[in-house]
């Protein structure tokens, strides 16, 4: 392989946060107005002191971009979020282009919790003309006070889902109903029977998708209607061989562009090392991505195979 056709091939890692060395939880979107795609993700403090799980809470949402979805830089983090005082905690952003206007759905903690005993959660909306500037527009009243993961998509009936991870129902996750991404209404559970998290729904091949973090790797659905979902397959539970990728693929966004499909994800490689659980090796996390194929109507992934890419418009 020549230099040119190595500049073709998805860096792996794809991307590390220079900053706290902590990207997790990654949502793809194309920015209109820089022509770049842009990565906006929770930004982990896996370099910070601290006490506990205080490292995952007190996060802001960090941003990288590319030209061609290969090449990633770092931009900084998402300012002016922020709608009362104190170290506040942003998790897990989903954001969808609609009408010339970005409208962002992402978990807010209040404060920096220490351990993980659940305090209250909620889901906020903001909107955006340009992705650096955003206006607060309202929490989601939804089932209950305990949720996050937001995944937002166009119903066939033109209306829009979104589903969430409600951890005081089982942690299963629910969906809820919009005409206009800004009044939603509650319809409820969707996929129950064991606990989860990270939900995101794309079309693809003339069919609905919908995965789930399982914690041991992506549990893939599919569905005609957007409705009832069928259990398809399981992917990215086995560890890669890719640097930093031997661990389960972790809250995952699927891109679909030119018919393909790519799903970017998390892992944190040193987990299962001989690390302790406080070291800064078990909490770092880094960024892959891998592409997608329908065979025989099973959604498969080989994580460890060199993917060549090329995302311009």
């Amino acid at each position: 392989m020549n230099e040119k056709e190595k500049e073709s091939y998805a860096h792996v890692p794809l991307f590390r946060d220079p900053i706290y060395d902590g990207a997790a939880d990654p949502t793809i979107i194309w920015n209109e107005q820089e022509k770049q795609w842009w990565m906006i993700y929770t930004n982990r403090r896996a370099t910070a002191p601290g006490i506990g799980v205080s490292w995952v809470h007190g996060t802001s949402l960090g941003i990288a971009s590319s030209s061609n979805g290969v090449n990633w830089k770092y931009r900084g983090i998402i300012e002016g979020l922020e709608v009362e005082q104190g170290h506040n905690t942003f998790w897990a952003p989903e954001i969808v282009f609609v009408d010339g206007m970005y409208h962002m759905y992402v978990s807010y903690i209040q404060g920096i919790p220490t351990d993980w005993p659940v305090v209250e959660r909620e889901i906020r909306h903001y909107t955006s003309n340009n992705l650096w500037d955003w206006t607060y527009q309202s929490p989601l009243h939804l089932s209950s006070n305990f949720v996050i993961d937001a995944a937002v998509h166009q119903h066939p009936d033109g209306s829009y889902r979104l589903w969430y991870k409600d951890e005081a129902h089982d942690s299963h996750t629910y969906v809820a109903k919009s005409d206009d991404l800004y009044e939603w209404e509650v319809i409820g559970p969707v996929i129950t029977g064991f606990p989860h998290e990270g939900a995101n729904v794309f079309y693809w091949k003339s069919a609905y998708w919908l995965i789930v973090d399982s914690w041991k790797g992506q549990i893939v659905f599919r569905s005609s209607d957007c409705e009832n979902w069928e259990k398809n397959s399981m992917i990215l539970d086995e560890f890669g061989q890719r640097e930093d990728d031997y661990d389960y693929g972790r809250h995952a966004d699927v891109l679909v562009h030119n018919e393909e499909a790519y799903i970017y994800y998390f892992t944190h490689p040193g987990v299962h090392k001989q690390t302790t659980g406080d070291s800064f090796e078990s909490k770092r996390s880094s960024i892959q991505v891998a592409k997608l194929e329908l065979k025989n109507e099973i959604v498969k992934c080989n994580r460890d195979e060199p993917l060549m890419m090329n995302l311009k418009k």
